[in-house]
């Protein structure tokens, strides 16, 4: 079940020309028996071919076991030297974390691990910023996070968790998807600012991060090596070719290719990778359908709309964050099997199109019937108050403030009722009086009930009620929002999750501040004003029925 590949990436990659010297050790654990992710071996390859393209000495270790990750690294250690070049070490696949330090979990046969033996097992970033602190200002950690979530119990936390980055190491880290297509296409360019690709493939840098910082330096080069260290004369004869075909086989990464390899080198030096990258393959029911979708290389906006396309419909991504973890994949499921397709939780390019129309559709019937809601609401809100008005009774005044507390006419009913509350105040006896603003002051439930027991036909007894059910509804309100708090919380709305939010707001008129992401008290305040005016629960919180009507409004029209 596990495809183990560790090797030097060779010499025949950049055997000629100026290169670069540095040192990388890349580990991407992707075959997960039980959660499978999205950083597969065809870009593990590309990124450790990408260094040593520039020079780099690369060991590479592929879906590796414990025993596995703990060979590489030592294999990494064994060949550091000081000649000044950069040194990287990336990592990709499930992280966990616990006060002791964060862990990258190994691939296992049966695709568990008890929690115990994750301290063990697992590969500690600790060592990995260990070794990097003796190469500072020119270390760097790259770590690619999946959106698993293995079974945990009692002391460890799924995610990497917070890391203690000792002084000159530069930390990178974000999503696997992200991370490999930086890794594959960027990390490696000769003079990339990382501070700027990290911005652009919405990673987060922490540690050591000056502003015009790179990981391979223009004129950071030297003589090829040939020049130099001449190549000893290769005992195989044909292993150029052994290692021509291994490459072609991970590109194509299918069994029939591996099974191309092995036909044409039986002795080869792969052998053993082939063969176990063969059982993983056909151990997974749905490999093809996840390479299709790796294919299409969906960037961040991409994967957050096919999450808002899923919420639309009703299926309950966990998030709209562009990260596929398991709450995306559950909702794919569910998806692909109302929709009745092959039920496999990964999506090709007819299906992304399928869900956009119908999550399209959905969103211009939630459109209008949210326009007819709000019409009869609106109805229903004018009735009333033209009947309260017209017969001018002070409980209908109550009763409207009580109904809508946001309503159209609140201002008109409020100075009605404070123009009686004054005539009856000037009218009452003075203990009435006296027990009436020793309430307010208090201005508690239990001090208008008290009031209330004492002056059951008090001057003040209609205000008393109106105050208590205003404190009621403050208190719903307030225990909507702990609630709605949390939802929001769970949603891990990003930075630009946020800004997309506010900019909803605001072209729906509901006034929720400056545009920038931050969800001050003017943002709060927009969206109790439109959970009202939609008839949902007002918190002032992004719920998932809030973000649906908000997506819903939002995606006529878009061009995606």
């Amino acid at each position: 079940m596990r495809n183990l590949a560790i090797a030097m990436v060779g010499a025949f990659l950049g055997a000629t020309g100026a290169l670069a010297n540095g040192d990388a050790l890349v580990i991407g654990n992707s075959q997960y028996t039980a959660v499978q992710t999205l950083f597969g071996a065809q870009r593990v390859a590309q990124a450790a071919s990408a260094l040593n393209a520039k020079g780099f000495d690369v060991t590479l270790a592929q879906d590796a076991g414990a025993s596995d990750m703990r060979k590489a690294f030592g294999e990494f250690a064994e060949m550091l030297d000081d000649d000044g070049g950069p040194v990287v070490i990336l990592l990709s696949g499930v992280f966990v974390h616990s006060v002791g330090g964060s862990y990258l979990l190994p691939v296992t046969g049966n695709g568990r691990i008890d929690e115990a033996d994750v301290l063990i097992q697992g590969f500690p970033l600790d060592a990995a910023l260990a070794v990097l602190s003796a190469y500072q200002g020119r270390a760097f950690l790259v770590l690619g996070e999946t959106g698993a979530e293995p079974d945990l119990n009692l002391f460890l936390t799924a995610g990497l968790g917070e890391l203690d980055i000792p002084q000159g190491v530069t930390v990178i880290r974000g999503p696997a998807m992200d991370v490999a297509r930086y890794a594959a296409r960027d990390m490696a360019r000769t003079g990339r600012f990382v501070r700027r690709a990290a911005i652009e493939y919405e990673l987060q840098i922490e540690g050591y991060a000056p502003q015009e910082q790179v990981i391979v330096r223009e004129g950071d080069v030297s003589p090829p090596r040939g020049a130099i260290d001449p190549p000893l004369p290769d005992p195989f004869a044909n292993r150029a070719a052994d290692d021509v075909s291994w490459r072609l086989a991970q590109e194509a990464d299918s069994a029939e290719g591996y099974k191309t390899y092995l036909n044409g080198f039986p002795d080869g030096a792969h052998v053993n990778a082939a063969r176990q990258r063969i059982s993983a393959l056909t151990s997974e029911p749905f490999y093809r359908e996840r390479r299709a979708e790796e294919d299409l290389e969906l960037d961040r906006d991409a994967r957050r709309a096919i999450q808002r396309d899923l919420t639309i419909l009703g299926h309950d991504t966990r998030g709209i964050d562009g990260v596929f973890g398991n709450g995306t994949r559950g909702a794919v499921r569910r998806w692909q099997e109302e929709t009745g397709l092959k039920v496999s939780s990964y999506l090709d390019r007819d299906q992304i199109a399928r869900l956009q129309a119908q999550a399209t559709r959905r969103a211009a019937e939630l459109e209008e019937e949210e326009k007819r809601q709000q019409a009869e609401r609106a109805r229903q809100e004018r009735a009333l108050w033209r009947r309260v008005r017209d017969r001018g009774e002070e409980a209908g005044f109550r009763e409207y403030l009580q109904k809508y507390p946001q309503g159209q006419f609140v201002d008109e009913a409020r100075a009605v009722l404070k123009a009686i509350d004054k005539q009856r105040a000037e009218q009452a006896v003075g203990q009435d009086r006296r027990d009436w603003n020793k309430a307010t002051q208090a201005n508690s439930v239990a001090a208008y009930n008290a009031y209330l027991r004492d002056w059951p036909n008090g001057a003040f007894r209609e205000e008393a009620k109106q105050q208590i059910a205003e404190l009621q509804f403050d208190a719903e309100r307030v225990r909507n929002s702990v609630q709605a708090r949390n939802e929001e919380q769970g949603m891990n709305l990003n930075f630009v999750a946020r800004q997309l939010t506010e900019r909803r707001l605001d072209q729906l008129g509901m006034k929720p501040g400056k545009v920038d992401g931050q969800f001050d008290e003017n943002t709060r305040a927009a969206l109790r004003r439109f959970q009202d005016a939609r008839g949902l629960r007002v918190s002032g919180y992004l719920d998932e029925q809030t973000m649906v009507r908000l997506l819903a409004g939002g995606i006529i029209g878009i061009d995606r």
